[in-house]
């Protein structure tokens, strides 16, 4: 059973439907919405300050979520949409990501980063704190900047596919039919 720890008087709130590897820790003031998958080794620690997950979203294997202390000179909370994938290994620190997005494997978003609805981060981008990343567009780098426009193909074939396909790895694991 996943581990889920109440900190500061926060106990993690998980939404129906939502499947919680075993190894999965959410910690402290974490809402995750319903329908999610949280995989194997991700960290979702809200000690220090929020965290709040949409439907439908998937934070795959050893991601980490966290923020900055909201008794510091510039706090921090981790806001991430529907329909959302962070891939293994990704880093959010205290960013919003709007709905349907893709974060691409052992990516890092920091502090009060926005990025923007229909985004696609690339592996391994470095998504500066404060940045704001325009919607639909693919970002890649380090530091991640602009390359070029999601197309309509992408978005169907890389963002909605892969939140969709980790709804149906979810399923395996709880014994559900596909």
């Amino acid at each position: 059973m996943a581990i889920i720890k109440e900190v500061r008087g926060h106990v993690p709130v998980v939404g129906a439907g939502t499947f919680l590897a075993e190894t999965a820790v959410l910690i402290g003031d974490v809402t995750v919405g319903r329908d999610c998958s949280i995989w194997y080794g991700a960290v979702l620690r809200g000690d220090v300050n929020s965290i709040r997950i949409g439907d439908r979203t998937n934070i795959q294997d050893g991601a980490v979520v966290h923020t900055l202390y909201d008794g510091a000179p510039h706090p921090s909370q981790a806001h991430i949409g529907s329909d959302v994938s962070i891939g293994h290994n990704a880093i959010i620190h205290g960013a919003v990501i709007e709905d349907g997005c893709l974060i691409g494997m052992g990516a890092t978003v920091l502090d009060n980063a926005v990025v923007g609805t229909g985004c696609i981060v690339a592996a391994n981008a470095l998504v500066l704190a404060g940045s704001r990343l325009e919607p639909g567009g693919v970002y890649a780098g380090v530091p991640a900047r602009r390359v070029k426009e999601v197309t309509p193909q992408q978005r169907q074939e890389i963002i909605e596919r892969t939140a969709r396909d980790y709804m149906l790895y979810a399923s395996w694991y709880e014994g559900a039919e596909e």
